[in-house]
């Protein structure tokens, strides 16, 4: 399959389970929402060495959340037992210090809850009130009071979407992958954890060397071992090459955000290849096929 010059190759993605919550951070403005949202998903880039893996979903308007305030949605993915553990950790040390945040559950109509106290904080002076028909403690603080759910939904979503953007050369292959990450955006129930979006440092499970390594890069799509490697993936032709790393809510929405940015991408000057990373079933049970999904 070609589009707009550019080979899709006949391959998939291979994605696994993973449990996701839904954050709603509110603020005065939309700057201050933001600024908390990114403090709260820091060091989350990918489970294999990070607590958990989390990212900006979304940026609301005031219509959208409960306070009538702008706000930033972030999703954030773990093993239910880790999950309530970071929600804890990342609300309470970088929402709730953030100026005049408040915090909502985003996923309102999940069967099962985590509960998250924060309230304790208040040291006896927190009281409950209700705000956009939800129940929330009120802390008062130094800036006045913090605002927030302390029931949090969560629902067994995808991790592990995926899609290479291959180039001529580093800069074609880059902005292909910026502007793959940039049609993502505007996916609902979508994150790109990684930074900005963008992965340099594609890994495989395990490495042939050094047996203590949970994973190691992927030499297989390093274009400057091309010529070392004999089952190398990367064509001629092809310099560079960025993975754009997917984690949604559910299959529908991952597909949709990998033709997004898939359909985003070849329209840059320079890139070559389209392809995807999968370990033939080894890492998880669903399998995003690139020719189904465009």
């Amino acid at each position: 399959m070609e589009i707009n010059g550019v080979t899709i190759e006949d391959t998939y993605a291979e994605a696994f389970p993973t449990w996701i919550s839904r954050v709603i951070i509110t603020a005065v403005t939309e700057e201050w929402a933001y600024r908390a949202a990114t403090e709260a998903t820091g060091f989350a880039t990918s489970a294999i060495g990070c607590p958990c893996e989390a990212g900006i979903e979304a940026v609301l308007s005031c219509e959208e959340t409960p306070d009538g305030r702008p706000g930033v949605s972030i999703l954030i993915c773990a093993g239910k037992k880790k999950l309530k553990e970071q929600i804890v950790e990342r609300l309470a040390e970088c929402v709730l210090t953030a100026a005049t945040t408040s915090v909502f559950d985003g996923l309102p109509d999940a069967q099962e809850k985590l509960p998250i106290k924060l309230h304790f904080f208040g040291d006896g002076y927190e009281y409950q009130k209700e705000v956009g028909g939800r129940k929330c403690w009120v802390i008062p603080v130094m800036q006045g009071e913090y605002v927030g759910e302390e029931e949090f939904g969560i629902i067994k979503g995808v991790a592990g979407g995926n899609f290479f953007v291959m180039g001529e050369n580093q800069m074609a292959a880059l902005m292909g992958a910026q502007a793959a990450v940039d049609a993502i955006a505007g996916v609902c129930g979508v994150i790109t954890s990684f930074p900005g979006g963008i992965v340099a440092s594609g890994s495989k499970v395990g490495s042939n060397k050094y047996k203590f390594m949970p994973a190691s890069t992927n030499e297989k799509y390093c274009p400057t071992l091309r010529d070392k490697v004999p089952d190398s993936k990367i064509p001629a032709g092809v310099n560079a090459a960025y993975e754009i790393v997917i984690d949604g809510l559910d299959e529908e929405c991952v597909s949709e955000a990998m033709a997004a940015g898939i359909r985003a991408a070849v329209t840059v000057p320079g890139v070559k290849f389209i392809s995807a990373g999968n370990f033939g079933g080894s890492l998880g049970p669903y399998k995003f096929e690139l020719h189904k999904i465009l």
